[in-house]
């Protein structure tokens, strides 16, 4: 699809090619498609300032909560034109908010360096090659950020677009002098020897370069197809460029006995002569040592693998374990503090410290061939080995791309979903059953739990009860799934506060607004059930639910099942309160509108008319009962001197008049007749147009399409003489964020509540429907969680990131958790005796909000018994009263009761985590 150039240009610098907002956005839609139909590795996307972007999408009708990259909005209320806000078309395509300051405008694609956005998608959107080529064509501007789409990961193959290349500080071992230089992470070896060369004008062969990461020779480069990324070098960090004739070379990069170090980094040995997990290096030595003796010559060859762990001198102190800091390797805070949380869990630092390698499973077939476990206990060793110099987890995190690409490049991330893959990666790649059997997973069908329970309990630790009730035919079904943590809700995030106006069907007072509490993922039928309850429903009344837009019934919701979800916080909703024995009859709705303006205003009045046949006088006569409580002084009567009405599509076959003729030849915007005392119109369900109708005009209900009627009200000066129009005006939205959201997130609430939120009973959600066997179909069953076992070491991640189609949101609220003698005996269903009394000993913090934030970590030494802050690099102790604060994301708990040596041996060699 292709648009002519006019040639033509606007004031603001902006192509005028002859093409409307919908057909820009039928274009951008397209194109967005065949490049989704089409991905792989190479294609060219371009990052764009969402400031600019999101002014064009309001432009062409695209709802702001829409993104052409992401999900459609199912939200026609603004695409379809219904809005009558009209956005003007943007300027120029304006790049400069996400350019980093400095940048030189006359750098193209990958060279220009992006501001580093702390999370991806915040201040920018990525769009197709075709897309930018159209948008550029439309309104110029830029300048344009190419960036390619990647293949990430070995066995999870994941496609990524590279929006922060890396970047690599050169330094010129001549002059000291420095340079950047911008590369994929994909790029090899090879490509980076050519781009420096051709950058210094040197010939290849005289070239010498050192992975030179804090200013320390760690290897020295070849020329190979190996990419950055294998090569473990990390954003922003230097390279050393030294210059080598034919006839001699630096001593530097080698060792003691003049032998050439390994040139990249070394892999752990899977020599059974060597501890599990430490490297053996080219000339015999062994890379890890478990008591750091002092005087050990290891040589700098140490450094390949130690990513930070200096090489010990005779000089050297030793310092306590333990307290060694993470370097961040750019963004990778919430790493870090997973990471410190994992490595000061007793069972796990007993574990790793031993020779484990005995236990690595190489063939599981749902593991990383236990390279993950490798790399995970090589790093707790040099943490509990370093003292407090600090570790840079390079080769870890060159690990973690490779099996967990949805992890990999630079930026944030959640370290609640890094601490999930890591606990299975090792479960796997330490699991002991290396041809591991199918096990069906039976259903309860009946059986006692303990039964079912002890089927599970055979391959887990941690273990929880699920139930399922059918809601058709009541079946029950019983199953016991392992944990190796709990996702707890925070109350606030399971409930959700609604206002509703309700409006009285009869006539009989004012409107009133209730609030009332619901669960989140309800229905319907729940808020009905609440909203009855606050304003004292009669058993032989009921409430119909309608969402107000613009002064009209945008939609009822009459379906019992329709979630809450689909109702937004700025909506406007209210409640019709009827008798029940009016339900079937036909409905009447009554709009208003400001005659001298023409225009509609307040919330629509909905009523019944009972009656099989109802004349115009009876319509009247509903109006006028529906707005007595609106009346300013209850003896006043209305003699209006106006004749009005509206015809639907098809009137005259939809009701019986009197003077059929006459009504068909009414004049829309008025008439010679005088036959209503309140001014009312007939209009049809855009209340687009108008016809008079009077009050011998007869209404048969069996011919009324759809049992429904709807007039419009004209108010006029005698109108609001009359009535107070302000209850129809000041309708609240759903829930208004203010002073009480904030007293909200200042209230503390208590661990136990989370843990009572995550086992109540709740019913499963639309997508999530559970085959009933008994019913042979998909039902929305009723869960129940309980909580069957507990493990050695518990974990609990408080969900405070809420993730919508609409919203993402993080809350703040503070959770009082016990640090000593957590009992959660009461929780556990298996009586089984056993005291399930827990201590705290980490927990992972996160600061901030979606936007950017920081993570952190509290972690105790449990021989010392004292807590210390981990900030990445930086260690300092804390005083155990302060590690309480709002920023707590992930609880580490342990397990405490007397033990056996034999038990204690177990417990270490299991995984107890999971």
């Amino acid at each position: 699809m292709t648009i002519p150039d006019s040639g033509c240009v606007m004031e603001n610098g902006a192509s005028c090619l002859p093409c409307t907002p919908e057909e820009e956005k039928k274009i951008v839609t397209d194109l967005r498609n065949e490049s989704e139909r089409n991905l792989k590795e190479g294609n060219l996307y371009f990052v764009i300032s969402s400031s600019w972007f999101r002014k064009w999408e309001r432009y062409v009708g695209i709802d702001g909560d829409e993104n052409l990259i992401g999900n459609q909005s199912s939200d026609s209320r603004h695409i379809n034109g219904a809005s009558s806000v009209v956005a003007e078309r943007p300027g120029p395509m304006d790049n400069s908010d996400i350019v980093e300051n400095g940048s030189d405008s006359d750098i193209k694609g990958n060279d220009i360096q992006l501001r580093r956005m702390l999370m991806e998608g915040q201040d920018y959107v990525l769009v197709p090659q075709g897309v930018w080529e159209k948008l550029h064509g439309w309104y110029k501007g830029g300048p344009g950020l190419p960036r390619k789409m990647i293949l990430q990961g070995v066995y999870h193959k994941k496609f990524d677009v590279e929006v922060y290349p890396l970047c690599l500080k050169l330094i010129d071992s001549r002059d000291e002098s420095q340079s950047t230089i911008w590369l994929s992470r994909k790029a090899s070896l090879t490509e980076l020897f050519q781009k420096v060369c051709a950058l210094k004008g040197i010939e290849q062969d005289k070239v010498r370069i050192w992975d030179y990461f804090n200013k320390r020779k760690y290897a020295q480069l070849s020329v190979s197809n190996k990419t950055l990324e294998e090569s473990n070098l990390q954003m922003d960090q230097d390279i050393l460029l030294e210059l080598v004739d034919g006839h001699q070379s630096s001593k530097i990069g080698m060792d003691s006995t003049g032998n050439d170090l390994a040139l990249v980094s070394l892999e752990p040995s899977r020599s059974p002569l060597t501890i599990a997990g430490g490297p053996t290096l080219s000339n015999g030595h062994s890379g890890y040592r478990s008591n750091l003796y002092p005087g050990s010559s290891l040589g700098s060859g140490l450094a390949d693998m130690d990513d930070g762990f200096e090489a010990c001198n005779s000089a050297r102190k030793v310092e306590k374990g333990g307290l060694a800091g993470l370097q961040n390797l750019g963004n990778t805070c919430f790493m870090n503090s997973a990471l410190q949380c994992l490595v000061h869990t007793p069972p796990l630092v007993e574990y790793f410290l031993k020779d484990y390698r005995a236990e690595i499973n190489t063939d599981n077939p749902l593991g990383m061939h236990g390279e993950l476990a490798l790399a995970f206990g090589d790093l707790l060793r040099k943490l509990w080995s370093s003292g407090r110099t600090a570790i840079a987890p390079r080769v870890f995190k060159g690990k973690l791309a490779r099996f967990a690409p949805q992890f990999s490049g630079y930026n944030q991330h959640d370290s609640q979903e890094l601490l999930a893959f890591l606990l299975d990666g090792l479960h796997e790649d330490l699991n002991r059953v290396k041809q591991k059997p199918y096990i069906e997973m039976k259903d309860s069908d009946g059986r006692p739990d303990e039964e079912v329970a002890a089927e599970c309990w055979k391959n887990h630790k941690g273990q929880y009860k699920s139930t399922l009730v059918c809601p058709v035919c009541s079946k029950i079904s019983i199953t016991f799934d392992p944990f190796m943590y709990l996702s707890l809700p925070l109350p606030s995030t399971i409930t959700r506060t609604m206002t509703v106006t309700v409006f009285y069907g009869d006539g009989s007072r004012l409107p009133m607004s209730f609030t009332v509490s619901v669960l989140k993922n309800g229905f319907c039928k729940d808020l009905l059930l609440a909203l009855g309850t606050a304003c004292g429903l009669k058993s032989d009344e009921s409430l119909m639910l309608a969402e107000v837009y613009e002064n009209k019934i945008y939609r009822y919701l009459e379906m019992p099942l329709e979630p809450l979800a689909s109702i937004k916080d700025d909506e406007q909703i209210v409640a019709f309160r009827f008798q029940k024995k009016e339900i079937g009859k036909t409905r009447l709705v009554i709009f208003h509108r400001w005659q001298e303006k023409a225009e509609l205003f307040g919330t629509p009045l909905v009523t019944y008319l009972v009656a099989d046949q109802s004349s115009g006088a009876d319509i009247e006569a509903a109006v006028s009962k529906v707005l007595s409580p609106f009346k300013k002084i209850s003896s006043a009567k209305a003699h209006v001197g106006k004749e009005n009405g509206i015809l639907l599509d098809g009137l005259d076959e939809e009701c019986s008049c009197s003077d059929a003729q006459s009504v068909e030849n009414a004049e829309l915007e008025g008439t010679s007749c005088r036959d209503l005392s309140i001014p009312l119109r007939l209009t049809d369900d855009r209340v687009m147009n108008f016809n008079a109708f009077k009050k011998d005009t007869l209404f048969e209900s069996g011919k009324i399409i759809g049992k429904l009627l709807r007039v419009v009200l004209d108010w006029t000066d005698k109108e609001q003489e009359l009535y107070d129009s302000s209850y129809l005006k000041d309708i609240p939205e759903v829930y208004k964020a203010g002073l009480a959201a904030k007293k909200t997130r200042q209230e503390a609430i208590s661990l136990s509540s989370c843990l009572d939120a995550f086992l109540i009973e709740e019913p499963l959600g639309p997508d999530d429907m559970w085959y009933c066997p008994r019913c042979k179909e998909h039902r929305q069953a009723i869960k129940k969680l309980d909580l069957w076992m507990l493990p050695e070491i518990i974990v609990f991640h408080l969900k405070r990131f809420t993730y919508g189609r609409y919203l993402k949101n993080k809350i703040d609220t503070f959770v009082n958790f016990p640090i000593h003698d957590l009992d959660l005996s009461k929780y556990v269903m298996s009586k089984d005796g056993q005291s399930y009394l827990y201590e705290l000993y980490a927990i992972s913090n996160h600061y901030g909000g979606l936007g950017g934030g920081h993570y952190t970590a509290y972690a105790k030494l449990i021989d010392e018994n004292r807590w210390y802050h981990f900030d990445d690099s930086h260690v300092s102790a804390v005083d155990e009263s302060d590690i309480k604060t709002s920023a707590a994301y992930l609880l580490f708990y342990k397990r405490v009761r007397s033990e056996s040596k034999v038990e204690a041996g177990e417990a270490s060699h299991s995984n107890s985590i999971s």
